[in-house]
């Protein structure tokens, strides 16, 4: 074969590889990936893997002793990932998501004593306990078939495939599109859905262009990573995708490769150094170990049975509140501040990732969500959204409801209209001082004045207040984000416009000819209003002009905007 034809593997997927292995990815070859699952092409999990990491950090203390699980537990443990029954590809996702990021009980008997105790799949907290894996061209059979599919990479982590990534030439016209393609067809019932029930992240990656998703997403829903990197970051990503392989990577990356493939990515790797390209960046941005854990971890959610991961302005808004809000100093409130995303880019889902980095962060002790609106579609939109994202959410009906919600301190998440406060302090002075209060406002440049905000903050004086809004602020509102704190992230129509998240709106000025016969149109007024006295005819024509009715005419609407 011809140089050209191996273009994709020289520019795109050994790049990939080369940097996922500076990463910390330890790379496996095809048939080192085979052994691992025990030579099973029909399955996606490195079993062999996941049974040594499993006994590496799972113990459990009873009566002050520490004690590993047993290896019937283990099994167990391994069965319960490796040989989930398929259902349908979103359905077992999300089963096996729960496992990943919950555990699973298993009962043990120490001492004579039954327990049940918790086990993890992927060491969260501390993240070196993990190992990571890359391997290419990952052979695995489709289903009701012995014909196979080859994704080109996949990342393993404790031997679960959490990514899977196709790798595109740059020469080739709609490249990203073709890898978009593959991915959506190998996700089919009858193609490689057993290996996709536990992907988190999908890319597709060609040298100056990248895009990525979750599973089941359809094309249009594919983004793009946007980042504002710090010259430390920059550096750091030039001295990674410019670092030599070890030469035992080396012999195993090429091992299953021809000799010339080797030379040929030595000679591009010795022709100077390089810079970072848009490649480069959307995976060091999306899995480096850290980042990518981060991201399965708190930023997705399921949103009524559709998976959804974040987009750069939703990850980037969650990870500046939580940093304002966890810097604290001595007993003093937390800061607040407002989160600027324009219409149409996710809010109500930020809001939700919000809420689940908040329930997540050790930092703060037993933290309670109030979400506010000042509407009652909005307080149903946004408890649905809580809802359907598997939320333990309660709505309040009443100011009474709200307040007994507050004081019996089980509710974590709780939505409520603005007006709740006002008519639950007419009832009960109820006065919460707790500074693990979050009360996240919706639409927060309409909330911020009068009585009921007023009400609110008596309620929870020392509360952390963080306000939401997409619309643009007239110079009055503008005290929205001092009240609150500052602007803590924006994001303007124009980003979302060249982001492709929203779709521009084109306004044509277009006139109509209002030609009414005074003459006619004074004798209709007469003849309707007869029985009315002078001075209510003249109260009438006050409220109801002649351009004014005849501005609203249907034939002018429709001369308008047809």
């Amino acid at each position: 074969m011809s140089v050209s034809e191996y273009r994709e593997d020289f520019s795109s997927l050994i790049p990939a590889l080369h940097l996922l292995t500076n990463l910390g990815y330890n790379y496996l070859n095809p048939s080192e990936a085979l052994r691992l699952r025990r030579d099973k092409t029909s399955q996606a999990v490195l079993d062999l893997v996941l049974r040594e990491q499993l006994k590496k950090f799972n113990t459990f203390n009873f009566k002050g002793k520490d004690h590993s699980f047993s290896e019937a537990n283990i099994d167990k443990a391994i069965q319960e990932i490796r040989d989930i029954p398929f259902d349908s590809l979103m359905t077992t996702n999300e089963k096996i998501y729960d496992l990943i990021t919950l555990g699973k009980s298993f009962e043990q008997t120490i001492e004579g004593y039954t327990r049940s105790f918790s086990l993890k799949y992927i060491d969260w907290e501390n993240i070196e306990n993990n190992v990571f894996h890359v391997c290419d061209e990952f052979v695995i059979e489709r289903r009701h078939s012995h014909q196979t599919r080859r994704p080109d990479i996949v990342l393993f982590v404790n031997g679960i495939p959490l990514v899977v990534i196709e790798c595109k030439r740059p020469d080739v016209k709609d490249s990203i599109k073709q890898g978009i393609s593959q991915h959506i067809r190998n996700q089919g019932v009858d193609e490689i859905p057993h290996l996709f029930v536990y992907t988190q992240f999908l890319l597709s990656l060609s040298q100056n262009e990248a895009m990525y998703a979750t599973t089941d997403t359809k094309d249009k829903f594919w983004a793009t990573w946007k980042e504002n990197y710090s010259k430390k970051e920059i550096s750091d990503l030039e001295k990674l995708i410019n670092q030599k392989l070890q030469p035992k990577e080396m012999e195993n990356l090429f091992s299953s490769r021809e000799n010339w493939q080797k030379e040929k990515m030595k000679e591009l790797w010795n022709s100077g150094k390089r810079i970072p390209s848009i490649q480069d960046k959307s995976i060091y941005s999306l899995l480096r170990p850290e980042r990518l854990l981060e991201l399965v971890q708190r930023f997705i959610v399921f949103d009524n049975k559709e998976k959804k991961v974040p987009r750069y302005q939703q990850y980037f808004a969650v990870k500046e509140t939580i940093k304002k809000v966890t810097d604290v100093k001595g007993d003093s409130p937390r800061s607040g501040g407002v989160i600027w995303h324009t219409t149409g880019s996710g809010k109500s889902i930020t809001m939700v990732l919000l809420a689940k980095a908040i329930s997540l962060e050790p930092s703060i002790q037993d933290p309670k969500v109030i979400l506010v609106t000042d509407r009652v579609d909005l307080d149903d939109q946004i408890y649905k959204t809580f809802k359907n994202c598997g939320k333990e959410v309660v709505q309040a009906t009443s100011g009474e409801n709200l307040f007994r919600h507050i004081e019996d301190n089980k509710a974590n998440i709780i939505t409520t209209i603005i007006d709740k406060f006002e008519s639950g302090l007419r009832k009960n002075k109820l006065k919460s001082e707790s500074r693990n209060i979050f009360v996240l406002v919706d639409e927060s440049h309409r909330t911020q004045y009068g009585i009921s905000h007023a009400s609110m903050k008596r309620v929870f004086p020392n509360a952390c207040y963080i306000g939401f809004t997409g619309t643009p602020l007239l110079k009055k509102e503008k005290s929205t984000a001092k009240k609150f704190g500052g602007f803590i992230h924006t994001y303007t129509m124009n980003q979302a416009i060249a982001d492709g998240a929203v779709t521009p709106l084109i306004y044509e000025g277009r006139m109509s000819e209002l030609q009414g016969d005074k003459t006619q149109i004074d004798k209709w007024f007469e003849r309707i209003t007869k029985d009315l006295t002078d001075e209510q005819k003249l109260d009438l024509k006050r409220k109801f002009r002649r351009e004014e009715e005849l501005a609203k005419a249907d034939e002018r609407i429709h001369e308008i905007a047809f």
